[in-house]
């Protein structure tokens, strides 16, 4: 992999003492909480937008493209704004274009036209992006101190932020209308704002964006090939799910718009569980093991709500589903560290870009296919991403033991 260029600047003034610096760290990392927030909001909406009651599949699919082009965007502008401006100022005018798209979608609910939320969705993709972006500025230093404690926090907090976007709709669905639903949740990244405008963070290790030919000698090798495509399809079978459950859960099983808010609410504790829990069985047992059993775990997951039409049988896939997919990421990643050192998962570097496209592509492609097929493609392209998943890894034991024999050869 081609390493990160990094350029460090002097500060002006004195660096603050070690507790602001652990304060703008905490600051820092409720960040991406509010990431967690606005990437799962189109999932957690769409019933509370009527999308439930409709077959317009493919006008949900053009949600998620419009969310995906502005994250995609994001990763244009973020490096610009952050050579030109500070990371408290992105941080905070970020959070503040959050705001203002929460503000936008409340205008825009229905009935009016779709495209105006589409350009809602934009903005909230834009801010979502350039969170990440300078989120990772902000907590560089601590990153290069403690890279896996940093990504774990980091995952728990954009988890915890996943799962609270669930719970604020299906709380409220029968108790405000969509357009007040909005604006309570608009109060969150304003708040944000302020907090971000008033903290002082330390001076980041910046890493330059990678140049497209940069992408392309990342990826050249067969395993960073088989570990771009495996976190393709991973991306795609997790946000897929996330995206379309609620619509799944409500024409394919008959549960309730809140009920089935309640079951997404579910899938996101399920991953966020099965990541901690991951985390401490890494030193316990064979990551050959965990990654395998996980894949499996996913696979039966998806077969299950296919095949179900009643609430046991879904909750059942759906723990399956979000467990397996809880230990596939951290473990993968792992293993990327340990192969490419120079890998940043929070730059769009060449692994990572490539794994992010399928999280971004992957909900706009089964909008197309279920307005053809029905919404029981809704869990067939996970169940075919996981299976591709499941094959990757095969592929990347056996070229790990052709590498080291190879290795062994020549010594």
């Amino acid at each position: 992999m081609v390493p990160a260029h990094e350029s460090a600047f002097e500060p002006e003034t004195p660096a603050p003492p070690p507790a602001v610096y652990a304060r703008a760290g905490r600051s820092a990392l409720t960040v991406f909480f509010l990431s967690g927030m606005l990437m799962s909001f189109p999932g957690a909406i769409l019933p509370a937008w009527g999308y439930h009651l409709k077959d317009d599949f493919m006008v949900v699919g053009y949600y998620f493209l419009a969310m995906g082009l502005g994250i995609l965007i994001s990763v244009q502008a973020g490096p610009v704004l952050l050579a030109w401006k500070d990371v408290r100022t992105v941080l905070t005018g970020s959070a503040g274009l959050a705001g203002l798209s929460f503000l936008w979608l409340a205008l825009t609910s229905p009935p009016a036209h779709w495209p105006w939320r589409m350009a809602g969705l934009v903005l909230m993709g834009i801010s979502a992006g350039l969170l990440n972006s300078a989120a990772f500025q902000a907590i560089s230093t601590f990153y290069e101190q403690d890279k896996a404690a940093t990504v774990n926090l980091a995952g728990v907090m954009f988890g915890l932020g996943c799962l609270t976007t669930a719970l604020m709709v299906s709380t409220t669905f029968y108790v405000y209308a969509v357009g007040s639903i909005l604006l309570l949740m608009g109060l969150v990244p304003s708040f944000a704002a302020g907090l971000y405008w008033k903290a002082r963070f330390p001076v980041p290790v910046l890493h330059s964006q990678q140049r497209w030919r940069e992408v392309w000698a990342d990826v050249k090798s067969p395993g960073a090939v088989m570990f771009s495509l495996l976190l393709f399809f991973q991306f795609g079978n997790e946000w897929t799910v996330a995206g379309w459950l609620t619509i799944f859960l409500v024409q394919r099983v008959g549960v309730s718009p809140d009920s089935s808010l309640m079951m997404l609410a579910a899938f996101w504790f399920s991953l966020l569980a099965g990541r901690i829990v991951a985390q401490a069985l890494l030193s316990r047992m064979g990551h050959g093991k965990l990654l395998m059993g996980s894949a499996t775990s996913a696979l039966f997951g998806c077969l299950i709500l296919i095949a179900t039409n009643n609430r046991f049988g879904a909750w059942t896939g759906l723990l399956l589903l979000g467990g397996g997919f809880a230990m596939i990421y951290p473990l993968v990643v792992e293993k990327i560290g340990h192969r490419f050192p120079n890998y940043h998962p929070g730059f769009f570097n060449g692994i990572f870009s490539f794994g992010i496209t399928g999280g971004l592509l992957a909900p706009w492609l089964v909008g197309y296919l279920a307005q053809d097929l029905g919404i029981w493609v809704v869990m067939a392209v996970p169940l075919i991403g996981t299976f591709m998943v499941f094959l990757l890894l095969i592929l990347l034991w056996v070229e790990a033991l052709l590498t080291a024999s190879g290795a062994g050869g020549r010594g």
